[in-house]
């Protein structure tokens, strides 16, 4: 039994709650009685509540987060219903502004905004002795981080063999792009190096081979990039892997000799373009040189082994179809591995909102509260691109099908050609996801050969894409490849796909 049930619910089961494990950590003497309970949003809620209830909590802390706030509406409509002697307490972005446009928050106890690895022990404290605070919403305010305990511990070997182990070196972003949260940010904050790292190498002795850290700026501190590089480099032997998100346009001498000297498949960079529009990032406040980003990329692709997945987004004010998509294919030309086609949504607080009437930008009302139509790209051409965005993920993003939709660009625009693709496939089945990679592989040759494509040659590169995964192609498709023939590589291959 816990006095205290810490919970939230994870877009997968691979996804380890960062933020609640900071909670758990910083408990002080209540954390003996504190119970960690994770959970997906599949799940239902009634079950949430019965798993939850199982431990006779007093006071039950949720975490609430765009992907989340629906399910977590449910659980607490649930909790309320049949527990009403718990106290509620919610927590996260999504419950941290705009709490009086939430009906749904009438449920809960108390509201904590903000960072919460103070605020919210202090309020168990408080509510275990019988000394309820007056208000209802807690600012968690900005806990100076060398008074924290760190988490890491907290990852048991569970995690460490079958989850995502988030870790974080600071806190906060310099920058105030406005469709982002991070943009409310006063300042970056910095966690003590030595314990950080310390935290990792126990980490690693227990087994940890991928981290992912979630600082927005990795390379904001040249010098404190340098030192957590030069860690993993020392290490590398143990076959790691770690993801970073990078600031584009900031790539000194200095940090790319140490990314040269990491073997290929160690780092993945996370890297937030948005939009190439100059005009478009002036107008969100997301300013980067451009000029500088790109030699930064064509050096990271040429020569080093980093694997590079970049952000676009669509329907940002001011930006139309035809800038998205030569956004799009100056990223494919310049050879980064991923283009993450990101949508923009309306997250709580941020001040993207206020260029809604000049640009006539309409939201979705529900979460995750994703861009319906904007002045320049109307309702039904930002649907097709909602459905471009899932057939590139997995078409390109997820590298199975890498030969043969080079093919289908040729020496197209690979925006415009998957675009195209993206209109058959939903015009065909009705819905362009969930689907087995055997089954693109079919629609992929169908479509291409419905358009005139050499069959030998479609065949070819599909029998290049499966033996790159160590398995042959569909059978209809290898039955005919039995019967034509091997053929030549096609000529119309990617530099980077053809090495």
């Amino acid at each position: 039994m816990a006095s205290i049930v810490l919970s939230t619910l994870n877009a997968r089961y691979m996804h380890a709650a960062f933020g609640l494990r900071y909670l758990l950590a910083n408990m002080g003497a209540l954390q003996e009685e504190t119970r960690l309970m994770e959970f997906t949003i599949e799940m239902r809620a009634a079950d949430i509540v019965e798993k939850i209830m199982r431990e006779s909590p007093s006071i039950v802390g949720l975490g609430v987060y765009i992907w989340n706030v629906q399910r977590v509406a449910e659980v607490v409509k649930t909790l309320r219903a049949v527990a009403p002697q718990v106290t509620l307490v919610v927590g996260g972005p999504e419950v941290s502004h705009e709490i009086e446009a939430q009906p749904w928050l009438s449920d809960v106890d108390y509201i904590v905004t903000g960072e919460g690895d103070e605020a919210f022990p202090k309020l168990c404290e408080r509510l275990l002795s019988g000394r309820k605070p007056l208000q209802r919403v807690i600012d968690g305010g900005v806990p100076e981080l060398s008074t924290l305990t760190l988490p890491y511990d907290l990852y048991d070997e569970e995690d460490i063999a079958h989850r995502v182990l988030y870790v974080e070196a600071s806190r906060g972003c310099p920058f105030r792009c406005e469709f982002c949260l991070s943009s409310l940010d006063k300042k970056v904050r910095a966690f003590d190096l030595p314990e950080f790292l310390t935290s990792l190498e126990h980490l690693m002795d227990r087994g940890a081979r991928s981290f992912k850290f979630v600082d927005r700026t990795f390379n904001l501190d040249i010098q404190r990039s340098e030192e957590i590089l030069r860690f993993f480099l020392d290490r590398i032997e143990l076959g790691l892997f770690i993801h970073f998100e990078m600031v584009p346009d900031r790539l000194p001498e200095r940090l790319r000799e140490l990314i040269r000297a990491f073997p290929e498949g160690s780092l993945q960079f996370e890297i937030g373009i948005q939009s190439f529009d100059p005009e478009v990032g002036q107008r969100i406040q997301r300013r980067q040189n451009l000029e500088k980003t790109f030699d930064n990329l064509r050096f990271l692709c040429e020569d080093t082994g980093v694997h590079l997945h970049t952000d676009l987004i669509i329907g940002l004010p001011g930006e139309d179809l035809a800038s998205f998509g030569a956004g799009l294919d100056r990223l494919i030309r310049a050879g980064v591995q991923e283009v993450q086609v990101g949508v923009l949504k309306r997250l709580r607080g941020t001040p993207i909102a206020r260029h809604s009437e000049e640009f006539a930008l309409v939201f979705d009302q529900f979460a995750p509260y994703a861009i319906l139509s904007t002045a320049h790209i109307d309702f039904p051409t930002m649907q097709r691109l909602k459905r471009f965005s899932l057939v590139w993920d997995v078409f390109w993003n997820r590298g199975t099908l890498l030969h043969t939709m080079a093919l289908m660009w040729g020496e197209a625009s690979p925006f415009e050609e998957t675009l195209k693709f993206s209109d058959w496939l939903f015009q065909r089945d009705g819905k362009v996801h969930a689907m087995a990679l055997k089954h693109r592989a079919r629609r992929l040759a169908e479509y291409m050969q419905a358009r005139g494509d050499d069959d030998d040659a479609v065949l070819e590169a599909l029998t290049r894409d499966f033996a790159a995964r160590g398995s042959t192609p569909p059978p209809l498709l290898e039955q005919k490849a039995r019967a034509t023939g091997s053929s030549p590589t096609p000529t119309r291959q990617r530099r980077h796909l053809s090495q």
